[in-house]
């Protein structure tokens, strides 16, 4: 068991420079040791703030580093294939940030690029890690709502991204929805074997342009016939609003809530409470225990519960429902059994 693990992160964005700052500071047996990014002053910024060594503009410069022992990959989607080939031949344990890939055909490349390597991955999928999901999971595990045959899923953002972003992102069913369809089966327990999808512009006429919807709802069915429907949002005015329930034949377990702190002020007026201002406060604590999970898994030699598998079956289910939004019709899983 390595006593620390020697990491660069790749892209200084709003999650890479999380990721970073959780690295220098809160994970245990980890040391961050190089941050890159191709633009502006990011890279010597990050370094400079947060006490890092190395800072570079080159990507390539950390993941031919023989010094470095993992990386984490937060730049676009796009990149993800070069990223995690490259990072493969040179034997650097990988962490990328969900989708894997922005299509199946390349989750197989870098699949096999991993097992050729005989490197570790681990995908970002936070909201396994998050208390709350992690909790329900185990209560799902006790037995206590019965056996689970319905998963809820309500993700609302407070507007939508720039059309910069959205251009890219592969859709909301790829970029938003992936999260649900990752926890559905974390939930429910088994795999997907069916997406059906329904989607419209309510508010930013901007996304025709590029084939998007800000309002989005997949329905799912899964091999014991349970099922899920997951709605995605870019229209919560209000505030960062992400919500689950689980149906089990015995119970339900609700997941969530609007409240940013557990506070009601009851006045003459009425009652209020706080609201959830964004998904770095919701999620905080999951983007720490994630990371800290990778690590622990890297120094102990065991693997993580969120694989380069799990991000390919995620991608599968994201366009299948991508599908199925375009042509009306529900489209079957051909591979929702893979496993690892």
């Amino acid at each position: 068991m390595a006593e620390q693990i020697k990491c660069g992160v790749l892209g200084l964005g709003r999650l890479g420079y999380w990721h970073a700052e959780n690295l220098a500071s809160q994970v245990r047996g980890a040391k961050l040791v190089n941050v890159a990014d191709p633009f502006g002053d990011a890279a010597e910024k990050t370094a400079q703030k947060l006490g890092v060594d190395n800072w570079t503009k080159n990507p390539a410069e950390i993941l031919e580093d023989p010094n470095i022992d993992a990386v984490i990959i937060a730049t676009p989607t796009s990149t993800h294939v070069e990223m995690i080939k490259k990072a493969a031949e040179n034997g650097k344990q990988i962490f990328v940030e969900k989708p894997l890939t922005q299509y199946v055909h390349e989750a197989d490349e870098v699949i096999e690029a991993i097992k050729k390597h005989n490197v570790t991955c681990q995908v970002g999928f936070m909201r396994r890690f998050d208390p709350a999901y992690s909790e329900a999971k185990r209560r799902i595990l006790a037995g206590d709502i019965g056996k689970p045959i319905y998963f809820k899923a309500v993700s609302r953002d407070p507007g939508a991204p720039p059309a910069e972003f959205i251009k890219n992102s592969g859709g909301i069913f790829l970029d938003m929805s992936i999260h649900d369809y990752d926890v559905a089966r974390f939930l429910i327990g088994e795999e997907v074997t069916s997406a059906s999808a329904h989607g419209n512009i309510l508010m930013n006429d901007f996304m025709e342009e590029f084939g998007d919807v800000d309002q989005a709802l997949t329905y799912l069915t899964f091999e014991s016939g349970a099922a899920a429907d997951i709605e995605g949002s870019r229209n919560a005015a209000y505030g960062y609003d992400i919500r689950g329930e689980v149906i089990g034949t015995e119970g339900s377990i609700i997941i969530g809530s609007l409240k940013h702190h557990d506070v009601t002020v009851l006045t003459k007026q009425g009652s209020t409470h706080d609201i959830v201002p964004a998904f770095p406060e919701r999620f905080k604590d999951a983007y720490t225990i994630e990371m800290q999970h990778f690590i622990d898994c890297l120094r102990l030699g065991e693997k993580p519960i969120v694989t380069e598998y799990d991000g390919k079956v995620a991608l599968e289910i994201a366009a299948a429902a991508t599908e199925a939004f375009k042509t009306g019709k529900r489209v079957k899983l051909k591979t929702a059994a893979v496993k690892a």
